[in-house]
């Protein structure tokens, strides 16, 4: 039983995870321009590496963003299309939480109920965030978000005391998988809504202008 993680909401990240835990493969990019030049390259790295066919794979975990649209939804279209393929489950799963859940991870044996507010680059000056409270089950408790702010127009943070804060270049499929394992085995579902958190930078023609004589 091996889940494939798939995350391009901020470079291209993907990885087989076996449902133990067990890393098996990953492949990391920070490229944010080529997204649809990698992820299928990347998908078949991580299979050769693993030595793990497709049948194997029994679940998608794919990483909903926020994201910019463009790079976010070549992942999203590469892990429906290789869920449908193989007729197996897609976990939707928050880019933001995977990042939490690594930064948790690291504290080690330390208090994982501190604060935590996860920041990402949202470009047009603008960043993507989430606030946290901890983690339990292997599950990020998140506050607030994911929303899409001014840098200078963050809100303070919720309740009392310090919040610690990382602003992430990458998101991690390694962690996104564990997410979306833990969050199978506590039962948690949620519904496959790409976070954009806003319209697209290209908009639709109005048709042609008219040209005056």
């Amino acid at each position: 039983m091996v889940i494939l993680a798939i995350d391009t909401s901020a470079g291209t990240s993907v990885a087989l995870v076996a449902h133990n835990g067990e890393v098996l493969a990953t492949h990391d990019t920070l490229d944010t321009m080529r997204h649809a030049e990698v992820v299928g390259q990347a998908i078949m790295n991580v299979l050769a590496d693993a030595g793990v066919s497709a049948s194997e794979v029994t679940l998608v975990a794919g990483g909903v963003g926020p994201g910019p649209f463009t790079g976010l939804r070549v992942g999203l279209a590469a892990a429906v299309a290789f869920a449908t393929a193989r007729g197996i489950d897609l976990h939707p799963t928050v880019s933001h939480d995977a990042i939490a859940r690594g930064w948790f991870e690291q504290q080690g044996s330390g208090d994982l109920t501190i604060g935590l507010r996860v920041v990402t680059d949202a470009r047009r000056k603008e960043v993507y965030w989430s606030d946290y409270a901890g983690l339990t089950s292997g599950i990020p408790v998140r506050l607030t978000g994911p929303a899409v702010a001014k840098p200078d127009d963050l809100p303070p943070p919720v309740g009392e005391g310090s919040l610690n804060t990382v602003n992430a270049a990458a998101v991690s499929a390694i962690q996104l998988a564990l997410v979306a394992r833990a969050e199978q085995g506590s039962g948690i579902t949620r519904a496959f809504q790409p976070l954009y958190l806003r319209s697209p930078d290209v908009t639709l023609s109005q048709g042609p202008k008219r040209v005056s004589s």
